[in-house]
């Protein structure tokens, strides 16, 4: 057995260099070398496979610290190379795939995050890390809107009729722009076109198209591209000018989506050239589009829950005043020369926005669109903008201007965006702002001005004209006979900017996003902090503070005697605040109104921290006493760490609940460092968080998380491809106005408890009794954020910034009146989730 000698030196060599591998690996790792000890580890699971599970913790941990340092360093590939490297040798290990998902989710690559996340919730369907990592990313790249408009019956059925009708006319090749799920592509092949062409720009979508066009056996007939219209070439993508183009790239401002830019493209390079009138031939040697046009409508309203998310209503805030000088703008609202595109509007369903709305004025018209004029299409970006003055019809407080439109998909068949109409579709909501009054009368012109730069559609300058008034006005103002005027636009051209303040005024425009806006407008939410923090300080001695809970202090509080405790009284050391809430707050403000208090805010923002700066100076604050937090420290980890070596926080303020109606992430994590921080007797705002739920019946949350069957999509399979996507809880609700049967009482779900951790539980199960006969499809749920015993707020109540959110199940549950369901409720970190048991 000549070879028997070889073979065991080889097996003895390769164990003695996986043992002292080990051995390096461990000791690198003590010396916090984790390049080198990742190293070894990969060199020891290359050699010896069979040693993974031994080794598996250590090499993941290894790997997490090596990956946080060239993070930390930029090295992004030598990153994602390592996280490659670690899969090849554990393919299946889901913390793993979890962990790279994360990265890649950091770096902006969402669609291949989302494939790291589903493999790991495959690998290990318990792990909720991977799952909550998957049910964001999935809110990203499936966006909500897909499942509400593949389950618009009649959305459908109208670009059907649409599609078939220009096919059976003879326009046999198709492109479809911006494809989504591929369900136009599918109405093309379907109504007998021989060539369909489809390009999707999003991976996931694209992806997505591909397995639903398979699924349906049409595979073979229609052509996917994964890229946009505005790069699609011929002969190089598709062989020749089709002679029909099919879209819905729209969004609820008509232009979002990039509809004019693309189309232009098309006219220019994709289709063949259009029919002129009168002129006759076969409608496969032309070109067309649908839809064909869009009219689009506005309507000026008074509507209390859009002011209270685009206007500061209060000059006052818990005792802070808010100075003139300080204007507080929605990012609706910013203008068209700012650096960002922002989109100039917002949307709502206004059929279901709580408290309901009142229009003001008659429903107008805004601009027509013909999509089948290339000239047209050219021409809107560039015409000057139009200004339109609209008769106000009923008293009021003007508050925005809805937008909706008429999809004229061709002669005969349209859909309507109108709130009036039971549509997928959610308006445009163009706020107003920055005017001295909103109040309008009959008789008053509400005036605007339209244009569509950057191809969005903006309604800019809206202001109200008094008619008698403002003439006499204006006489005034610049001495001007206005009867040279020679019509009633100029007029309105001429008054629109009478109501402007002082341009000699130094003023600072602060842009907050609308749930910030909502925030100041809270007044509970102010008063209840402000009277949580009063009870905290007075209960603080001016000693305590510098009775630290460290080893530090406490040696100072030894040596100091009777001396240090006649330099308190004389010089009294103040109670240290610090507000880590999300975004723009005054809640530092309003702790440093409250003694001998030194508050710290978080505020990231520099034009968020020069407005605090003006609001503490308008309110007489000594200079130097609000501090901004993340200039004491290098980095946001470090965001919690004590102000002084020597000195602990009074009150820490932690941000518990999104605007969405989410548990914030690692909020336990944060809570228990701060609890590490806080001198004795202090506290952290929230003390607790109490979770509430009832079950309800509603079919409106059920058809906005998934596909229902095939009967919706006119036949075509596509609901088990896209609910692959679907999310179980659904965010930014208002229960207020969501359409639902609530089947049983409010109950408590659960309790977090930052000051007393040991009170919370990972797994409980709650009875819940029902109260009225029906399916159970969903649990709405909500907060009370107790600030102490007696101050809570509540995340549900009509002053709230806070939205609310809800699990939807996967199947309806039938109960009746008098029964009893079990919620198992269980809490992971900062994950929760709510399953009915059967």
């Amino acid at each position: 057995m000549p070879n028997s000698r070889p073979k065991c030196r080889r097996g003895a060599g390769r164990d003695e260099l996986v043992s002292r591998s080990l051995q390096s690996a461990e000791h690198c790792l003590g010396a916090q070398d984790f390049g080198t000890a990742y190293a070894h580890y990969l060199l020891v699971l290359s050699l010896a496979p069979e040693l993974k599970d031994d080794v598996k913790e250590t090499f993941q941990y290894t790997l997490f610290k090596w990956a946080e340092e060239l993070h930390a360093l930029n090295r992004i590939q030598d990153l994602l190379g390592c996280y490659e490297q670690a899969l090849e040798l554990l393919p299946d290990d889901e913390v793993i795939c979890n962990s790279m998902g994360e990265h890649l989710f950091r770096m902006g690559f969402r669609d291949e995050a989302a494939g790291y996340f589903r493999k790991a919730v495959k690998l290990n369907p318990d792990f909720n890390d991977a799952k909550e990592n998957f049910y964001r990313v999935a809110n990203w790249l499936v966006e909500r809107w897909h499942f509400i408009m593949l389950n618009d019956t009649k959305r459908n059925m109208v670009y059907n009729a649409a599609i078939k009708k220009a096919v059976s006319l003879g326009s046999k090749s198709v492109l479809d722009i911006g494809a989504g799920t591929g369900i136009l592509s599918m109405f093309a092949k379907k109504a007998g076109a021989h060539s369909v062409y489809a390009c999707e720009l999003s991976k996931t979508m694209y992806e997505l198209a591909c397995d639903v066009v398979a699924a349906n056996k049409m595979e073979a007939g229609i052509k996917l591209l994964h890229m946009k219209s505005l790069d699609i070439e011929i002969p190089k993508h598709i062989p020749e000018r089709v002679s029909l183009v099919v879209t819905e790239t729209v969004d609820a401002g008509l232009f979002g989506e990039g509809i004019v830019e693309s189309l232009i493209h098309a006219w220019e390079h994709l289709l063949l050239q259009p029919k002129t009138k009168g002129e006759n031939g076969n409608y496969e040697n032309y070109g067309k589009v649908i839809p064909a046009s869009a009219v689009i409508f506005g309507i000026a309203v008074e509507c209390a829950e859009i002011r209270r998310h685009h206007r500061v209503g209060m000059k006052d805030v818990a005792g802070i005043h808010l100075p003139a000088n300080v204007k507080f703008h929605s990012p609706a609202y910013s203008s068209v020369d700012t650096e960002e595109t922002v989109e100039p509007y917002t949307t709502e369903k206004m059929s279901r926005i709580p408290g309901g709305y009142v229009p003001l004025t008659d429903c107008f018209k805004i601009m027509t669109v013909n999509f089948n004029s290339l000239q047209e299409l050219k021409s809107l970006a560039a015409r000057k903008p139009d200004q339109i003055c609209v008769p106000v019809m009923k008293e009021g407080i003007l508050d925005a201007v809805v937008v909706w439109f008429v999809l004229q998909l061709d002669d005969e068949h349209s859909l309507s965006t109108s709130p009036g109409e039971e549509t997928c579709w959610e308006q445009a909501v163009y706020p107003v702002q920055d005017l001295a009054d909103y109040w309008v009368k009959p008789g008053d012109h509400v005036v605007m001005e339209i244009s569509c730069q950057d191809c969005y559609l903006r309604i800019q300058h809206i202001s109200i004209l008094d008619l008698e008034h403002e003439m006499d006005t204006a006489k005034s103002f610049n001495n001007k006979d206005l009867s040279s005027f020679g019509n009633e636009a100029e007029l309105c051209d001429a008054l629109a900017n009478l109501q402007t303040s002082n341009p000699d005024a130094v003023e600072q425009v602060c842009v907050l996003e609308s749930t910030e806006i909502a925030l100041l407008n809270n007044i509970p939410y102010h008063e209840g902090f402000k009277m949580a923090m009063k009870k905290v300080l007075s209960s603080l001695t001016p000693e305590k503070p510098c009775q630290a809970m460290d080893t530090h202090c406490q040696d100072s509080e030894m040596s100091s005697g009777a001396e240090q405790s006649d330099a308190v009284e004389s010089s009294p050391e103040p109670f240290y605040v610090l507000d880590v809430s999300e975004g723009f707050s005054v809640l530092p403000i309003i702790a440093g109104t409250l003694g001998q208090v030194k508050p710290y805010s978080s505020v990231e923002k520099e034009q968020h921290r020069i407005t605090l700066g003006l609001i503490s100076e308008a309110n007489h604050f000594p200079k130097e006493t609000l501090e901004f937090w993340l200039r004491h420290v290098e980095d946001e980890s470090a965001m919690l760490q004590r102000p002084k070596s020597d000195k602990l926080w009074s009150i820490i303020i932690l941000d518990v609940i999104e605007p969405s109606g989410l548990i914030q992430q690692e909020i336990m994590e944060k809570a228990a460092i701060s609890r590490c921080l806080l001198q004795s007797g202090g506290k952290i705002f929230p003390q607790y968080v109490l979770m509430f739920g009832l079950l309800v019946e509603s079919q409106t949350l059920v058809e906005e998380s998934a596909v229902q069957g095939i009967e919706r999509t006119l036949g075509f399979n596509i609901a088990p491809f896209i609910n692959q996507f679907q999310v179980p809880i659904r965010v930014f609700l208002d229960l207020s106005s969501l359409p639902c049967i609530p089947l049983s009482q409010p109950v408590e779900l659960l309790r977090l408890d930052l000051m007393t951790p040991y009170l919370n539980t990972s797994n409980r199960e709650v009875k819940v009794h029902i109260c009225k006969t029906g399916q159970v499809t969903a649990i709405p749920f909500w907060y009370h954020m107790y600030l102490d015993e007696e101050i809570k707020l509540d995340t549900s109540s009509e002053a709230s910034h806070w939205k609310q959110a809800a699990v939807v199940l996967d199947k309806p549950i039938q109960v009746e009146m008098g029964q009893e369901l079990t919620l198992s409720v269980q809490h992971h970190k900062s994950n929760v989730s709510i399953t009915v048991k059967q």
